[in-house]
């Protein structure tokens, strides 16, 4: 029976059935090639463009949807009942890291440049941030960006490396937090966009544990020439870009976490009702049933959390405090829903034919990418205890 909905219409969910229907054709098949592969085909961006899915809250003008957040919402909701991690991260990060600066911020040359391809899937897109020395401290950055001349204009030479990044070996260009003006701190970062196969560039694949289907690397730029019209917004404002753009990623992890959840779940009461033991279904034992009972409510309570952090996100109200705490939550719960739920598989969970298997080498990382645990936790208590308040950074 459809239960009422404080966020979705019937316009949601008819958006719901197409994207499910997408994901369940044309993603989940590829599963077992793209998880060997460890990589992406570039064509399935371009399907995701032309179907529109890469442009959902981008305005028109660039060929986007111009969607309400909950379109996003929805189509999140389904990239995680993939059951890949890596396809989810490559795709998000693609969305709503990494073109989100240049949609916010960017100049027309930029949008028309990298925003308008990305969002048909003809280039993809990475985001730059974590260093080798530099995890979660944006500030501690020491990726280089320096003026130079080149004619009548100007360029930077960027000099620097960056690591865990997502479609950092096979994406075309990148959102790069650089090191403007280093005597200022936090005050003399800046963001460039920079195309990967510049001269100067070497690119460098991770092995990871999980999220095999994307790829992930670690970027060397050496005097890398890039120029000065492909700075994003205001030459030292990045920090505050990136601070604000922030919740929206952990808003996005949050979102895909609790669906990660679900699907671990409904796999998990599917084979409850197959599998026996001691002559009865292994769902009829009163210690499955309660554990069960436990996780189904666990995520029933973070997801409307969680959609209440939406909801406040498209208020326009600051959720700083609000997204901290969802992202925290969430991936928090995703790892230990899995954790409990490949217990009740027995020997077949840790068989790689399994899909739970793979859900929980990919849940591992959610505590730790797109701010770890730690950092969530140490936000939280700045504005829970210390009453820190943040600002907004785009005007």
């Amino acid at each position: 029976m459809k239960r009422p909905s404080l966020y979705f219409s019937d316009e949601h969910e008819l958006f719901r059935q197409t994207a499910r229907q997408f994901i369940e054709t044309e993603v989940i098949p590829n599963t077992e090639q793209w998880e060997s592969e460890r990589r992406i085909p570039a064509s399935v961006f371009r399907r995701m463009g032309e179907l529109g899915y890469l442009g959902l809250p981008f305005p028109e003008t660039y060929g986007g949807a111009e969607a309400d957040f909950w379109y996003s919402v929805v189509f999140l909701e389904e990239l995680a009942r993939s059951g890949m991690g890596g396809f989810t991260t490559a795709v998000s990060v693609h969305e709503y890291m990494a073109i989100n600066h240049i949609s916010k911020a960017g100049s027309e040359f930029l949008k028309e440049k990298y925003l308008v391809p990305a969002i048909r899937g003809e280039k993809v897109a990475a985001l730059g941030i974590t260093e080798p020395d530099a995890g979660s401290d944006v500030s501690a950055i020491r990726t280089t960006a320096r003026r130079q001349p080149s004619g009548a204009e100007e360029d930077y030479l960027i000099n620097g490396s960056k690591t865990f990044i997502s479609n950092g070996t096979y994406g075309d260009f990148i959102t790069l937090a650089v090191k403007t003006a280093p005597e200022l701190g936090t005050a003399g970062v800046s963001l460039l966009v920079v195309d990967l196969d510049s001269p100067g560039v070497t690119r460098t694949k991770l092995n990871k544990m999980g999220w095999h289907s994307s790829d992930t690397a670690e970027i060397r730029f050496d005097e890398v020439r890039v120029p000065a019209q492909n700075l994003i917004g205001v030459e030292n404002r990045g920090f505050y870009y990136l601070m604000e753009s922030l919740q929206l990623e952990r808003l996005v992890a949050a979102v895909l976490a609790v669906s990660g959840s679900q699907l671990a779940l409904d796999w998990t009461l599917q084979y409850l009702h197959e599998r026996q033991a001691f002559g009865k279904k292994i769902g009829q034992f009163q210690a499955v049933r309660h554990t069960i009972a436990d996780v189904a409510t666990e995520i029933e309570v973070a997801r409307q959390f969680v959609y209440h952090t939406c909801w406040l996100f498209t208020q326009g109200a600051p959720v700083v405090k609000e997204c901290s705490m969802a992202k925290l939550h969430a991936s928090e719960l995703q790892k230990r829903t899995i954790d409990k739920c490949l217990q009740y598989f027995g020997g077949y969970g840790y068989i790689e034919d399994y899909p739970i298997c793979r859900a929980y080498r990919d849940a591992r990382v959610g505590t730790i990418a797109g701010g770890a645990s730690e950092i969530m936790r140490e936000i939280i208590s700045r504005m829970v205890i210390d009453a820190v308040e943040y600002r907004p950074a785009y005007s």
